[in-house]
């Protein structure tokens, strides 16, 4: 089906690759306006020529602070007044405590955490003025179970789900919907990391999933009727047990 979103105007984070790609392309098939906020100049480039027309690309290091506070009027002055904005970038780093790197925890952090609540803030203020609007996260399964082997990555989540349902008690009453989609593994660049061995189980016994079975959550999510709110989607391959 197409055109359910006809009209919208939609911002993803990391929509270079991965699950903000598939979300983007999902968007863009049912009649949204999308503008692809990654720092991956090169790539955002090539995606608008196989997109089409109605994706923009806004090139933004997401961990550059002022940059990101500023991408409100950029999104406006490409695409025009914003209706949904889904904070989807993020890093993953798993494996024991005890033998972490501090310094690479703390750059996961400032962009699964710090960089997400901020670009809520950037956009948030003309939601409120207008009265609608649409903010959604790329969570995790994490982010409700802790997973034993990823405790940083697991904590981040945590505080996007803490953050996510405490401010949409508060912006609610503006018309405002917020939801989190948490996937359990899927196919992307974030479980790069991952041990060789566990990847090849995961992908020997169907316990990963494709990016475009989480984008076709995101869309039944922006889909609902207004008085609804699908606060939060946890989506898992049927092998994983959690």
């Amino acid at each position: 089906m197409t055109g359910r979103l006809d009209g919208k105007v939609a911002a993803i984070t990391g929509a270079a690759s991965g699950i903000g790609l598939e979300c983007a392309r999902i968007l863009l098939e049912n009649g949204a306006t999308v503008v692809l906020i990654d720092r991956a100049g090169d790539r955002l480039e090539a995606l608008r020529e196989k997109l089409g027309a109605d994706a923009h690309p806004l090139v933004v290091d997401l961990l550059d602070g002022a940059a990101l506070s500023g991408i409100g009027p950029r999104i406006e002055e490409i695409a025009g007044p914003l209706d949904i904005f889904h904070a989807n970038a993020g890093a993953y780093i798993g494996g024991e405590v005890a033998e972490g790197d501090p310094d690479a925890w703390d750059r996961m952090l400032n962009l699964n955490v710090n960089a997400a609540f901020r670009s809520v803030h950037a956009v948030l203020p003309r939601m409120i003025e207008r009265g609608t609007g649409d903010i959604l996260f790329t969570s995790s399964v994490a982010g409700v179970v802790p997973v034993k082997w990823e405790p940083i990555y697991t904590a981040s989540k945590f505080a996007v789900q803490a953050f996510l349902h405490a401010t949409r008690q508060q912006v609610s009453k503006y018309g405002i919907r917020m939801g989190a989609v948490l996937p359990g593994p899927v196919v992307t660049a974030l479980i790069d990391d991952w041990p060789a061995a566990k990847k090849e189980e995961a992908l020997a016994n169907g316990s990963l999933m494709e990016p475009r079975e989480v984008a076709e959550c995101v869309l039944f999510m922006l889909t609902r009727p207004r008085g609804v709110v699908v606060r939060d989607l946890v989506i898992l391959p049927n092998s994983v047990e959690l």
